[in-house]
């Protein structure tokens, strides 16, 4: 174990003695991008867990959680530093799999080999395009409801993304009034909320704070600007990540651009061989011009028009199929006949009561068969909601730039506790900043000043199958009230035009929701960790 106390290292958090530990875990220790080697991937899927739930760094949590842990087990996981190089059998690897690259020329070969990286102290918005990548990587990013944004970095000053391609000099003002009303706010809406919702019996202490505080995180967030830095995980297979350095290069922020450097950088020293094309002249670098030379042009004949009156938050069904019905049951049937697919002929009451009647809860997943009904949804809502909403990978999904000509959000549980005024005052001033910003540097980099209460249109593509895990998912009393609310509009619009396809969505909750909405969830938690609690003999 480490305890080090020495002199910390030029340049990093460390000590010599905490380096000398954890050099053998990460690719480097004093920058905010950096691959993870040499862990099991249990200890992997911990490590990302916990660090979604803390303001500390990712190697400082596997320093003071894991390795100086007596009861994580670590050594007996990870074992100890061996005496030769680490990095000899991840080399040998390495070089089989370029062998086979080579010679069959299959990409597909780049999915059996993935990695851990984290990105610390990106933006908001850069964070966003990193988990737009849907398939082959699963991104896991700091939570606002459970950690609070407003502790300064080492410099003192509140985390925002600062960048020469910001010119205005009313952005940095602006970004450090939003980030003093959070600051300014947090203490007295908790204090709020918990005189409102007072400890109740049988309740832990731990379990009321922790609903209490999560309450008034989620009434602050839409205070929090785009710019916000943030931390994230990303696990991801080869062939993934080298489409996503290739995409990020080609991004219009310059953040995204120098995060795609940064990642290529990383990532070569621990998947070399099915990252190097990411940036290559032959085959990165030319389709990440194609990308930027498309989205110009685009841009250029894309209609815009004048905002009549500010759009209030919605959900439409923009298109669905009048055949799903028919699709499904095809499909059910399908496997279990000897005819064509359009020559099923099976009756949708009694098979979709046989395929789905005795569903028991939201886990026992609605089957591949919903897969042939087909929806397209535009929503506008806060993009705190799209922020949330966004994670669901498993559709076609795209957002128009974030602004503020469609308005915000003022949560309705700060007017109740009369603290409003402050959120409102920063928010609009917020707005008339961005108005500058857009002017000088574009709309694209004008996003950094948009608070997270400022709505966002976007649209959703799914199957009826997405529908019913997405919807059921996120209409749980415990979710936030924005994002719970556009999940129970997507499925009521779905009910409408098929309401025989819909009615198995049994765990879809629509009723008004929890007002303390972690209290239940936070008193299971208890009752787990009681469970865990080794017993008297």
């Amino acid at each position: 174990m480490c305890r080090g106390y020495d002199t910390a290292v030029a340049g990093t958090e460390f000590s010599n003695a905490e380096s000398a530990v954890l050099a053998r875990y990460f690719t480097n220790l004093d920058r905010p991008v950096f691959a993870l080697r040499n862990l099991p991937e249990v200890v992997k899927g911990a490590l990302f867990s916990r660090y979604s739930r803390t303001e500390k760094s990712l190697r400082r949590v596997l320093l003071d959680e894991f390795i100086n842990e007596p009861d994580s087990g670590f050594d007996a996981l990870a074992g100890k530093p061996s005496e030769g190089d680490d990095m000899v059998a991840v080399r040998r690897a390495e070089e089989f799999y370029e062998r086979v690259l080579v010679g069959y020329g299959d990409d597909s070969v780049a999915e059996l080999a993935g990695a851990h990286v984290a990105v610390e102290r990106t933006s908001t918005l850069a964070a966003k395009a990193l988990e737009d990548s849907r398939i082959g990587i699963s991104p896991l990013e700091k939570s606002t409801r459970y950690v609070r944004f407003d502790r300064p970095g080492p410099d003192g000053r509140f985390l925002f993304y600062r960048g020469p391609e910001l010119p205005h000099p009313g952005y940095e003002p602006a970004a450090d009034a939003l980030f003093s009303a959070y600051s300014a706010l947090v203490e007295p809406v908790t204090d709020a909320i918990r005189k409102r919702f007072p400890l109740e019996a049988g309740e832990t202490d731990r379990a009321w704070k922790s609903a209490t505080r999560a309450k008034a995180l989620d009434l602050l967030r839409g205070l929090l600007p785009a710019g916000t830095l943030t931390n994230l995980g990303l696990f991801g297979n080869g062939r993934a990540f080298e489409y996503l350095i290739t995409k990020m290069a080609g991004h219009d922020l310059p953040e995204c651009q120098q995060l795609a450097t940064d990642l290529y950088r990383e990532l070569a020293q621990v998947i070399p061989a099915f990252v190097k094309r990411a940036l290559d002249d032959r085959y990165g670098r030319p389709a990440a011009e194609r990308m930027a030379r498309i989205r110009v042009e685009t841009s250029n004949i894309a209609r815009r028009g004048d905002l009549q009156s500010l759009p209030v938050p919605s959900v439409r069904l923009v298109e669905h199929d009048p055949d799903a019905e028919k699709k499904v049951v095809d499909a059910v049937l399908f496997p279990h006949s000897d005819t064509s697919l359009d020559q099923q002929g099976g009756d949708p009451a009694q098979v979709l009561e046989v395929l789905m009647g005795d569903r028991a809860n939201r886990r026992q997943r609605a089957p591949r068969a919903l897969e042939h009904a087909q929806y397209t949804f535009e929503i506008v809502a806060n993009f705190g909601a799209y922020r949330d909403l966004h994670r669901h990978r498993m559709l076609t999904q795209d957002r128009q730039l974030l602004g503020t000509r469609l308005g915000y959000d003022l949560p309705p549980g700060l007017a109740e506790l009369g603290l409003g005024g402050r959120f409102a005052s920063a928010v609009e001033a917020a707005a008339e900043v961005h108005v500058g910003l857009e002017r000088e540097a574009g709309p694209a980099l004008a996003q950094y000043i948009v608070p997270l209460a400022f709505h966002v249109r976007w649209y959703f593509r799914a199957n009826l199958r997405e529908v019913y895990h997405l919807c059921e998912l996120r209409t749980t009393p415990q979710g936030h009230p924005d994002y719970r609310w556009v999940a129970q509009e997507m499925f009521r619009r779905v009910a409408e035009v098929h309401p025989r396809l819909a009615r198995y969505a049994r765990f879809v909750d629509l009723g008004p929701g929890d007002e303390l909405e972690r209290r239940q969830s936070e008193r299971r938690l208890d009752d787990k960790l009681d469970a865990l609690k080794p017993h008297e003999v």
